[in-house]
C-alpha cells in the first residue's frame, strides 16, 4: 500500500481542523472571553488556511500532484470556509450568548451569503463528481475558484480582526457612530459573493455539455 504524500496529509489536515475550529468558535462567552475566541480563532484559522498554500506549492514543485489531492483539496477548503462561516453565524445570532452585538442588518447579508456559500460550494462539487463520472479526470480548481477561495478565507479573517479592533479602539476611549457597523466585514462579504458566484457560473458553463448531454 503506497504511503500518503506531504501534500495530501496537508489537506486532511486542513479537514480534520475544521472540527476542531467549529467546536472552539462555539464555547459561550460564560467558557472563554469572545476576545480570545476571536484571537484564537484567527490564528487557527490562519494557520489552517495556511495549509490549502503549502499543499498546492509542494505538490507542484515535488510533482506529487494527485487526482485524490485534486479532489480534495478544494473538498476540504469547503468544509473550512463553510463549518466556520456557520460557526460565525451562529454566533452572530446568540448576541447575548456570546458578547458580540452585530446590527441586524449585517447579519441579515451575512446570513444570504452564506446561504449562497452553501448552495454553490454543493452545487460545484456535485458537478465535479459529474464530471469525474463522465470523463473519468479530476478538474482541478480554476483560478476563478483560487481567487474564490481567497476572498472566502479574507472574509473569514476579518471577521475575526475587525471586533477586536473595534474593542480596543473602545478600550482607548474610542468609538462613535460606526460602532458595530464593521464596514470591511460588508465589503469582504460583498466580493465574497461576486467571486462565488463568477466562480460557479463559470464552472458550470465549462461542464455543461456533461450537464445537458446523455453519457
Amino acid at each position: 500500500m503506497s504511503k500518503m504524500n506531504l501534500p495530501n496529509k496537508l489537506t486532511m489536515l486542513r479537514l480534520f481542523m475544521v472540527p476542531v475550529m467549529t467546536v472552539f468558535l462555539l464555547l459561550p462567552d460564560a467558557w472563554i472571553p469572545w476576545q480570545w475566541a476571536y484571537g484564537a480563532g484567527l490564528v487557527i484559522f490562519a494557520l489552517t488556511s495556511l495549509t490549502d498554500m503549502l499543499d498546492g506549492k509542494i505538490a507542484r514543485a515535488r510533482n506529487l500532484i494527485t487526482n485524490f489531492g485534486k479532489f480534495m483539496d478544494p473538498v476540504a477548503d469547503k468544509f473550512m470556509v463553510i463549518g466556520t462561516m456557520l460557526a460565525m453565524l451562529f454566533r452572530m445570532m446568540n448576541p447575548a450568548l456570546y458578547g458580540v452585538a452585530y446590527q441586524r442588518a449585517f447579519v441579515t447579508v451575512y446570513f444570504v451569503a452564506v446561504l449562497l456559500v452553501i448552495f454553490r460550494e454543493l452545487a460545484i462539487t456535485s458537478l465535479r463528481l459529474v464530471l469525474v463520472n463522465a470523463s473519468g479526470k479530476v478538474v482541478a480548481a480554476n483560478m476563478l475558484g483560487k481567487i474564490k477561495t481567497v476572498c472566502q478565507i479574507a472574509c473569514i479573517c476579518v471577521l475575526f480582526i475587525e471586533p477586536l479592533i473595534e474593542a480596543l479602539v473602545l478600550h482607548l476611549g474610542g468609538g462613535g457612530a460606526l460602532v458595530g457597523v464593521y464596514l470591511a466585514s460588508y465589503i469582504t462579504v460583498g466580493l465574497m459573493l461576486v467571486f462565488t458566484l463568477l466562480s460557479g457560473i463559470n464552472y458550470i458553463k465549462g461542464g455543461w455539455k456533461f450537464i445537458s448531454t446523455d453519457w
